[in-house]
């Protein structure tokens, strides 16, 4: 099966076209992702986070943990104590800093591993909350504390 590349396209993105509907599909050649609608070539935005869960959180367990006890209020109180400790720091390579090694220790994402790094994502890969938080800030912010269905967040926006 043939392909072709469009300029346009983001990166590892293809035009193929199916052999069996005889029309063009859109092939990621990392992920073997395909689809019908072109991908988008939105930014990607990047972001590290801290998250407390709490027992009403939608997975309440987490690699520290095995069955999140703590209540949802409680949960907010660990985030808005990380993020105090933070904001003491005094310049922004500090607080970056602080904040990867709090998310290492102290995280339930299993991105803690990574200093709470996600990575970069596209608009729609995070629950909307957290995608709009990202959103409201600039690279270098700190978000106040952001509830999803995962938990309580601080988010620092990397892109």
């Amino acid at each position: 099966m043939g392909s072709r590349s469009h300029s346009a396209l983001p990166p590892n993105w293809q035009v193929r076209v199916s052999q069996k509907y005889d029309r063009e599909y859109y092939f990621n050649t990392v992920t073997r992702e395909s689809r019908w609608d072109p991908p988008t070539l939105s930014p990607q935005l990047g972001a590290k986070h801290i998250l407390a869960k709490h027992r009403g959180s939608r997975r309440p367990s987490s690699w520290r943990e095995e069955n999140i006890t703590r209540s949802e209020s409680e949960a907010h109180d660990i985030i808005t104590g990380y993020l105090n400790d933070i904001e003491q720091c005094d310049n922004a390579e500090d607080k970056d800093k602080m904040f990867g090694d709090i998310a290492e220790k102290f995280s339930d994402c299993s991105s803690a591993k990574r200093g709470g790094d996600l990575g970069r994502f596209e608009r729609g890969a995070m629950q909307k909350p957290f995608e709009d938080a990202v959103l409201a800030l600039k690279p270098g912010e700190i978000s106040k504390p952001i509830k999803t269905d995962s938990g309580v967040h601080i988010i620092l926006r990397t892109h």
